[in-house]
């Protein structure tokens, strides 16, 4: 069976389509800057990486694309082969907690949660609506990525403000990254041989969120009712005073929107260093000698330590720290300021053994009282197998 696992960002577009249940995967690709100038996009075949670039008006534009290449490439001979369509969908509130086929009682839930990803949300449903109208005879679901989470205890994610916020407007913390922390727990406890362990996955990006996991489910994360809690990242400020908001609304003049567009968007890396949001030009600028580079990387840092000294305490003990994601697969300097910060929890690591980029690998030493993986995560694998599951009930 040929299925399509599609994960739409607020300006991209990921996708892979597998042949299930084999989870051989027949191509795979990125489209990138939609909706801004000079958009592009990826596609690997059989190994084969081709680049094109192609004005990315919409996420619309993007699925037709990626259609076309389909059918081009001979990957399919006709849309009938396609007989099912995995979408990420960012929040699902406390509604789903696992994956759904898309009906339009889902796509209306979605639409009303849209204020809490307004990033993401909007974009997935153009996807879902694109794929609905070109690939009409193929079931469409949808993998939500608070769904891991609600397996959370309410003192975790219960805020300590008016309960009644709860009750009537649902205001607790829900989680993101779902599907590539459930897929850091499962490889994890391979790695480890067991499935009673205590995890932290790290899951470091652009965008960024740890999870502590207990015995395969969901205990803490440091993301909240939006995607922006937590940690630093690359334009997000993560957790802050509230008291900032009014404060800087009337010190600047600026309206609410103003303001947390400047959290969403202008904080993070970029906020503290004036230079990027991306990891990579944050390292280059440090080597040059940038002061506020460098203090935009000590900060983060210090953020991400302070929640695995946390989650060790939660979970009483670790038997693993995973690295994931783009900063985590990739960084070997990030990974090292962090773990030589965890010495302290008996956390040894080597030097050597930490020196590569994005493959799997154990990077603790055997003396090391806590495990240290890097695992490429795999998202768009956790959407193939739940929606080859739905697809065939």
């Amino acid at each position: 069976m040929k299925i399509l696992s599609v994960n739409a960002g607020s300006s991209s577009l990921k996708f892979q389509m597998y042949e299930m249940p084999e989870e051989k995967v027949l191509i795979s690709g990125v489209f990138e800057r939609i909706g801004l100038d000079n958009g592009m996009y990826t596609l690997k075949i059989n190994g084969e990486k081709i680049k094109k670039e192609k004005d990315l008006k919409d996420h619309s534009v993007a699925v037709q694309t990626l259609i076309d290449e389909l059918l081009d490439n001979k990957i399919i001979e006709s849309l009938d082969e396609i007989k099912a369509v995995g979408h990420r969908l960012v929040h699902g509130g406390e509604k789903y907690a696992e994956s759904v086929v898309i009906d339009q009682d889902v796509i209306k839930t979605v639409e009303e949660l849209s204020d809490l990803a307004p990033l993401h949300n909007p974009a997935n449903l153009i996807g879902v609506r694109t794929f609905m109208e070109l690939i009409p005879n193929a079931t469409q679901v949808g993998c939500f990525d608070t769904a891991f989470h609600q397996t959370m205890k309410p003192e975790a994610f219960l805020y300590p403000v008016p309960y009644e916020w709860y009750e009537k407007y649902g205001v607790r913390k829900y989680g993101f990254h779902g599907m590539s922390h459930n897929y850091i727990a499962n490889r994890c406890a391979e790695l480890l041989g067991k499935k009673d362990s205590k995890i932290v996955s790290c899951h470091i990006g652009n965008g960024g969120s740890l999870c502590a996991i207990k015995d395969g489910k969901s205990f803490d994360t440091s993301m909240g009712f939006t995607p922006n809690a937590g940690l630093m990242m690359g334009s997000r400020s993560g957790g802050i005073d509230a008291t900032l908001i009014p404060y800087v609304m009337q010190k600047t003049g600026k309206s609410m929107e103003e303001v947390f567009n400047d959290l969403n968007k202008n904080s993070g890396f970029v906020g503290v260093s004036g230079i990027s949001s991306d990891s990579r030009d944050i390292e280059d600028a440090i080597a040059e000698g940038n002061e506020r580079a460098k203090l935009s990387q000590e900060i983060y840092v210090q953020k991400i330590v302070n929640y695995i000294a946390r989650y060790f305490v939660e979970l009483q003990g670790l038997d693993a720290i995973v690295f994931t994601a783009g900063v985590g697969e990739n960084s070997k300097a990030t990974r090292a300021e962090i773990l030589d910060k965890l010495e302290c929890l008996g956390v040894k690591y080597d030097k050597e053994l930490n020196d590569f980029r994005g493959e799997e690998r154990l990077i603790s030493t055997p003396d090391s009282s806590i495990k240290v993986y890097v695992i490429p995560t795999d998202e768009e694998v956790m959407i193939a197998r739940d929606t080859y599951r739905l697809a065939n009930k």
